[in-house]
């Protein structure tokens, strides 16, 4: 049997994290109980039990448990002392996973209410993101994303906003919720503000809707990151273009599968974009819900679809090379790749 190497040792970059969902199942919990705050029967099951709830968000009623769930979990991050939690062990948890740079995606509007408005809110999640960096070395930014279930102009207002704190630790500007709700073209304008602000476009596309959402994305948008991305595998004209521009697309295939999206692990298009020469950055999506965290992806792509070191070796590059991170942390990161592939299995 071929020996193979530690995937927590592989360095790489995490594009594709959402700031609720990336809090631990634990502190969740702990959290619950200190509001007082009854979380759904399903997933205090899930928490306590070890495996993630049972989720499917083909249909509207799918798609609504999905946010219930997730709705309950963010309505427990209630101080500044909850952000910074979070924060910090989103980024321990990375390190576990052999990540040296992670962009994690929030949309301050969820957490204003109770952090004392919009301004207020992103500037303590900045913080937590300061403090997490010095506390564990990790390189971390924000990606600050519009609701596509709420009106443009909101979205208009958080991409000025996320412009105002570009020099605080914002690189991009994302669009998620259900892509099959709002078009994109809806949040052109914003998308707009964001780019002529110096700000990556990552919105989300074609997950839950087919090839033509990453084309919206692309076309009405410009985006230089596809969140999911994973359904322009139905389309050979769409992969060549994402191809041509290297246009990377934050695959989440653990995710993929507990929504529903796919069937079977095998079913996700992993090796279909890789061989298209689509750059992927493997992402955990949620793993408060979805139970996978970034090593996890990699071992996903290992298991259900053959991929070798050499060529898990390249999907880490990829993440790295998709990311925003300085040169310098690039450059280090690609070095510790070669590293990891040249060092005896074990």
């Amino acid at each position: 049997m071929e020996r193979v190497r530690d995937l927590s040792e592989l360095p790489k970059a995490h594009l594709h994290l959402h700031f609720t969902g990336s809090m631990r199942p634990a502190t969740l919990l702990e959290l619950a109980d200190k509001y007082g705050v009854r979380l759904p029967d399903a997933l205090t099951e899930a928490l306590t039990g070890g495996e993630p709830p049972r989720l499917r968000a083909t249909d509207e009623r799918g798609w609504f448990r999905f946010q219930r769930l997730y709705d309950a979990a963010r309505s427990c991050l209630r101080e500044p002392e909850d952000i910074r939690r979070l924060v910090r062990e989103a980024a321990e948890e990375d390190l576990k996973d052999g990540s040296g740079w992670l962009e994690i995606q929030v949309d301050p509007t969820s957490y204003a209410p109770r952090l004392g408005g919009l301004i207020p809110a992103l500037e303590i999640i900045l913080d937590a993101v300061d403090a997490a960096m010095r506390e564990t070395g990790l390189g971390m930014r924000v990606v600050v994303a519009a609701n596509r279930m709420k009106h443009p102009l909101d979205a208009r207002t958080l991409a000025r906003l996320a412009v105002r704190y570009a020099d605080r630790g914002v690189i991009g500007f994302g669009l998620s919720n259900d892509e099959r709700r709002g078009m994109a073209r809806d949040f052109d304008r914003a998308f707009a503000i964001a780019r002529e602000g110096g700000l990556l476009s990552a919105p989300h596309g074609g997950e839950l809707a087919g090839p033509f959402s990453v084309r919206d994305c692309l076309d009405d948008l410009r985006a230089h990151r596809i969140g999911h991305g994973v359904r322009a595998a139905e389309d050979e004209r769409l992969l060549r273009r994402l191809a041509d521009r290297q246009v990377t697309c934050e695959v989440c295939p653990a995710s993929n599968v507990a929504l529903g999206v796919y069937e079977k692990p095998e079913d996700v298009p992993l090796r279909t974009l890789f061989e298209a020469g689509v750059p992927m950055a493997l992402g955990a999506d949620d793993p408060l819900l979805f139970g996978a965290r970034l090593a996890a992806q990699y071992e996903f792509a290992r298991r259900h679809h053959g991929f070798t070191d050499a060529e898990l070796a390249e999907l880490a590059r990829q993440s790295v090379r998709g990311s925003a991170a300085p040169q310098g942390v690039k450059a280090k990161l690609l070095a510790g790749i070669d590293d990891w592939l040249t060092a005896p299995a074990a």
